[in-house]
């Protein structure tokens, strides 16, 4: 089974930069996206033989989530069930035989850090919500997390320590959800490749550096790592700031 997860930055602007192609190459069973920044009715997009659900921000033109999906879900919802949490269109969770594949489009902390306080509430409303679900059922969680772990993860830790997306109270978190029970799947395959990144700013021509983060992740619970076959990192894939990643299991 393959599954993938791409923040696409703008669906309806990926779709003329590719997104099409990209999606039947890919040839996943599920296909997540994160940041699709639309509303129902601004896009004419299907794809024969997979059903798709969405999750759209109240804002227009901001956040929002999407799954296509070859196999039929037992249970689809929408959010963690919290008010404060669920206008931006950030999570879907699908219910398969199984097992639970969420989606996450995780908020970012922003300049100055000024959403830095919010992100902290989310990170533990989000957490309990996926150990509650891990108590029925395994669980696969994918997206934009808005973290780079460790040092390995971005192309130049020491100036970007305490920017958005990489302060120590957000990696902190990041370690917490893995000592609850979940593992980095990418890390799983490749503890200690180096240079491989899922999101690059649109500055300083920072793709042809490579200097990038890798924030976009699959998790899965730990009971599920017997099952994990492979992880990638698509980064020979474009049309967003971010790439598609990847991870096929047997379940």
């Amino acid at each position: 089974m393959k599954l993938i997860s791409w923040n696409v930055n703008g669906l309806r602007a990926c779709c003329d930069k590719g997104f099409r192609e990209a999606f039947q190459t890919l040839d996943a069973d599920f296909f997540c996206l994160q940041e699709t920044k639309m509303q129902e009715g601004q896009l004419d997009l299907s794809f024969e033989g997979y059903t798709s659900y969405w999750n759209y921000a109240e804002k227009k033109g901001y956040s929002g989530t999407a799954i296509f999906t070859h196999l039929k879900p037992l249970n689809v919802t929408y959010g963690l069930g919290i008010d404060v949490h669920d206008h931006e269109g950030r999570v879907i969770t699908l219910e398969m035989d199984n097992f639970y594949l969420v989606t996450v489009y995780t908020p970012n902390s922003q300049d100055g850090l000024k959403r830095l306080d919010y992100r902290m509430t989310w990170e533990d409303d989000f957490r309990n919500y996926l150990l509650e679900l891990d108590k029925k059922k395994p669980v696969l969680v994918c997206g934009d997390l808005n973290v780079a772990h460790k040092e390995i993860d971005l192309k130049n830790p020491k100036t970007n320590r305490m920017n958005a997306g990489f302060t120590d109270q957000e990696r902190e978190k990041f370690q917490i959800l893995l000592d609850a029970g979940f593992i980095d799947t990418f890390r799983y395959f490749y503890p200690e490749q180096t240079g491989i990144y899922s999101w690059w700013s649109y500055r300083f021509k920072a793709r042809e550096k490579n200097a990038g983060w890798r924030i976009d992740y699959f998790l899965a619970s730990r009971r599920l790592a017997d099952k994990l076959e492979s992880a990638k990192i698509h980064t020979e894939i474009f049309g967003s700031d971010h790439c598609p990643v990847e991870v096929t299991l047997n379940v």
